[in-house]
């Protein structure tokens, strides 16, 4: 932990205009597609550009390719133009919206967690030097609480992270507190190297609901750490065993322990800074990039291993780019190679103040937070989650914001399901809702080499994206990647 913390702080907290990558990649000699590469990649959403980037970095030859004309694929940040081209082509966005320099609008709503995987992989890397930081404000969840006579009924809280917020937060009673510091301090002393540091709990054979009994966890407090701590997407993982759920809140509270008050952090200009940097150290490593160029499908041989992508000039001719392996997203895969598990909606809705009862550390109106809506709260079978950030940031214009809600879809009408978040947005003066389906691989690629990743799902952070990215680098390469980051990388951050 220690170690996390110390690379991660060599972040940079500062607001400066960051470097244009394109005009970088636009520097790079021009190739064609007609040469053999090691690997040819589809896609340049945050997961593909990551391996892309590994993959370059370790030697290999890499065509990387994009049917649309900007980088990001579904990770990408649309200034206000083509937020409405895409959502409304052929209208415009209002004059009062301001100009497109103002706007970085993210479709797909993610923070990233300042103790996590994503950061390891960023300074290993040294991407991170192309990126800037803000800390989020905070961390809120949903329970309502009537009112009293001197109190209004209350919707949101902060999620409590430390024993001084266990101490000060509503959520709890006064004899549940102490329970809560208990639970969390077993937490943050658990060691999987030491037992001794288990007290008497096996991680692969005791569930989460015997960990929460130990401790004597009240149902409403078991519920903000499982969904708001632990970000469990529903109550799957109450009777699972214990292991990964308390490593998932022990990475929570580190992350809390690097900048105090939420344990996410957030890239200046959005989220589309982040494939864009991998774009970047993939190319600097002699990586091939071609953006607007369509991909008409995969090439196999005999044995039925993949051997080159398909595509086409703009006169029409064919062109195949020789290659020994693909990695894509599941819009490039085909139907054969993925399957739909469910579907998530998400309402990119613009805001003309922040939304209301959410404070930053000094007390004043938030710039940036995440609601969680568990699913008990609301009677559902998966949580609701609502992620803000803001003109603060440059992803908007001066005085508006942004908040993207996003679930499960679990009924016919699937905005209806997101009235619970909405009225707690305060004015909605625009909104763009998209439903779109789940898709996973159906086999690890091994066989065909075509490694397919996963359609982004509904939370609001990347650890598991990033998990994907690092089993999948397992699976390319037979090798788990080392995030270990040395003192020296560190100060060259």
């Amino acid at each position: 932990a220690q170690g996390s913390r110390a690379a991660s702080a060599s972040l940079r907290f500062i607001s400066v205009p960051g470097p244009d990558f394109r005009r970088v990649l636009a520097r790079l000699p021009a190739r064609t597609m007609d040469d053999e590469y090691d690997v040819c990649v589809c896609g340049t959403g945050l997961k593909e550009c990551i391996l892309s980037g590994l993959l370059s970095v370790a030697g290999k030859k890499v065509l990387h390719l994009d049917r649309n004309n900007f980088y990001g694929g579904d990770c990408a940040s649309l200034n206000i133009t083509n937020l409405w081209q895409r959502f409304r082509p052929g209208t415009d966005p209002p004059k009062e919206l301001g100009a497109n320099r103002d706007w970085n609008v993210d479709l797909v709503p993610k923070f990233i967690m300042a103790s996590g995987n994503l950061v390891k992989i960023l300074l290993k890397t040294k991407v991170s030097r192309y990126l800037e930081w803000k800390s989020c404000d905070g961390s809120y969840v949903y329970q309502f609480q009537e009112a009293g006579f001197f109190s209004d009924a209350k919707f949101i809280h902060k999620v409590p992270a430390t024993a001084a917020d266990g101490l000060k937060s509503p959520l709890m009673g006064i004899l549940e507190k102490p329970r809560f510091i208990n639970f969390a301090q077993f937490v943050m002393n658990w060691d999987d190297t030491k037992p001794d540091s288990f007290q008497g709990i096996d991680p692969k054979r005791h569930t989460m609901a015997q960990v929460y009994s130990k401790f004597g966890l009240q149902e409403g407090t078991i519920d903000f750490i499982g969904h708001a701590v632990a970000l469990q997407i529903n109550d799957a993982y109450i009777n699972q065993a214990c292991g990964p759920t308390i490593q998932k809140i022990k990475l929570y509270l580190n992350s809390v322990l690097q900048y105090g008050g939420s344990p996410f952090i957030y890239p200046i200009y959005g989220l589309g800074g982040l494939p864009e940097g991998f774009s970047r150290l993939a190319a600097i490593n002699r990586g091939v990039y071609m953006l607007n160029k369509p991909v008409d499908g995969f090439v196999y041989d005999e044995t039925g291993k993949v051997c080159g992508v398909k595509s086409h000039a703009e006169d029409g001719t064919p062109e195949v780019a020789k290659c020994k392996m693909v990695i894509c997203d599941p819009s490039y895969a085909g139907e054969a190679k993925t399957k739909v598990v469910g579907k998530v909606i998400r309402s990119i809705c613009i805001l003309d103040g922040p939304i209301p009862h959410t404070k930053n550390k000094e007390g004043g109106p938030a710039l940036s937070c995440q609601i969680i809506l568990p699913q008990k709260q609301l009677k559902r079978q998966n949580d609701i989650y609502i992620m803000m950030v803001s003109w603060a940031h440059n992803v908007a214009a001066q005085g508006k914001y942004t908040a993207i809600v996003s679930t499960v879809v679990e009924t016919a009408d699937a905005e209806k399901e997101l009235e619970p978040a909405y009225k707690l947005l305060g004015n909605i003066v625009d909104k763009f809702v998209s439903v779109s389906d789940l898709r996973q691989p159906v086999d690890d690629g091994k066989t065909d080499g075509v490694y397919v990743s996963a359609s982004y799902d509904p939370t609001s952070h990347f650890e598991d994206a990033t998990l994907e990215v690092l089993e999948m680098w397992k699976r390319i390469t037979g090798e788990a990647l080392d995030l270990t980051v040395l003192p020296d990388e560190e100060v060259d951050q």
